[in-house]
């Protein structure tokens, strides 16, 4: 088992990002054709010397349109972020969009008013574009966990393997006697003859207390179900962020005898293939 962990760590991956990744360009798309609108009609202010005037005219015209200004410094409406006045009062950002006053007030104190004055910006669209770019990639982190799984399902399919997605452990009777009261969701559920492994999949690039506490979560899960007959716990994981919790991830070692990485995942493979996989 030490050679075999050992081995283990020294084919940790830095990263299971690809190029397609890094921004989800549809999303991107998407969520600016949403208020494309409401931006066009913003381009009126770009050139404008005399901001409030200007801010005035297009609340006359169209009040709402101002509703999309807080994405203009890359913040979403439903973050509902909060900012301080001269004064130490707090508002949130959606506050300065009641009134041509605040909504100038919004604009200068911003600096999107020398902004749009020295015409630093053409087009709201094009702008937002990148903005939305921006806010993309900081959703990185959140992605992290389904492009692990996405991976290992297409390793699955370019093998062969059948598999089912998002399994709730309330399809098997045998395992919720085993679990308790845990309403518990597999990454994977496999099927072979004798056996119907549950596999969980994840990834950390980074350390942290989470990973002594996955490992620690798994270490006491996997006995539980290895023990109904018919059943297997896999744990497919990988990321140099366990370098920084080797001690714990040895320990469920001894604990999980299924644990793989992107590497020695063709072990599991090729005792699946021999399994025969329904």
């Amino acid at each position: 088992m030490a050679c075999r962990f050992t081995d283990f760590m020294k084919q940790l991956k830095e990263t299971h990002f690809s190029l397609k990744d890094y921004v989800d360009f549809p999303k991107v798309a998407a969520n600016v054709e949403a208020i494309s609108i409401k931006l066009n009609q913003l381009n009126y202010l770009i050139g404008q010397e005399d901001m409030a005037a200007a801010v005035k005219r297009l609340w006359d015209e169209n009040p709402k349109v101002f509703s999309v200004l807080d994405v203009l410094i890359a913040v979403r409406p439903k973050d509902r972020k909060k900012a301080i006045d001269i004064h130490g009062n707090i508002h949130l950002l959606s506050d300065y969009f009641d009134s041509p006053d605040h909504v100038t007030e919004f604009i200068e104190e911003t600096g999107l008013g020398n902004v749009f004055r020295n015409k630093q910006i053409k087009n709201l669209v094009d702008y937002v574009f990148g903005v939305e770019v921006g806010l993309d990639s900081n959703a990185r982190k959140n992605r992290g966990g389904h492009i692990m799984e996405d991976l290992v399902a297409k390793i699955f399919t370019l093998n062969g393997i059948p598999f089912r997605r998002e399994v709730y452990y309330t399809e098997f009777p045998d395992i919720v006697k085993a679990l308790g009261a845990d309403n518990k969701r597999f990454d994977f559920v496999i099927r072979t003859k004798e056996t119907i492994f549950l596999i969980e999949a994840n990834f950390y690039s980074s350390g942290g207390s989470k990973l002594n506490e996955v490992a620690r979560s798994y270490s006491e899960l996997a006995p539980k179900i290895n023990a109904v007959p018919g059943f297997e716990f896999v744990w497919i994981t990988d990321g140099i962020g366990w370098e920084s919790a080797r001690n714990k991830l040895e320990e469920a070692f001894v604990h999980i005898p299924k644990v793989y990485n992107l590497t020695n995942i063709t072990e599991f493979i090729d005792l699946l293939k021999h399994l025969s996989v329904q």
